[in-house]
């Protein structure tokens, strides 16, 4: 079993800035990539970026490319979504997820454990 538990949602006006954190614990060698996904209200889960283990390799989705940036602090098993620039429409639910043999990291359905969610609010 792994364990995500996120942090670091709030409000925040638009133009600013946040930092959610996902502490990892339990079976987390099994798994090779770590993804970021948000869900705002009335809409479906979407890809907002991942990370593979090995490599390193980052991706993340077109409306945030240049504004968010996934990294990991292996040390304190904890990967880390720096968001600049904010906008109201990045206003979600933010999750952390992670799995095993991920193929495609942008398919929440490849993901085998999740977060409980953090709550990210922009003000106009």
């Amino acid at each position: 079993q792994v364990q995500l538990v996120e942090s670091g949602g709030g409000l925040v006006q638009a133009g600013g800035s946040l930092r959610l954190s996902c502490a990892t614990s339990g079976r987390t060698f099994s798994s090779d990539a770590m993804g970021w996904f948000r869900q705002a209200a009335g809409k479906e889960r979407e890809f907002v970026a991942a990370r593979r283990w090995i490599g390193g390799s980052t991706y993340s989705a077109d409306s945030v490319k240049g504004r968010f940036t996934i990294s990991r602090d292996s040390a304190k098993n904890t990967v880390y979504l720096q968001m600049n620039s904010l906008k109201p429409e990045d206003t979600a639910v933010y999750y952390c997820a992670t799995g095993s043999r991920i193929s495609n990291l942008r398919a929440d359905t490849q993901y085998n454990y999740w977060g409980q969610g953090t709550q990210v609010t922009v003000s106009s």
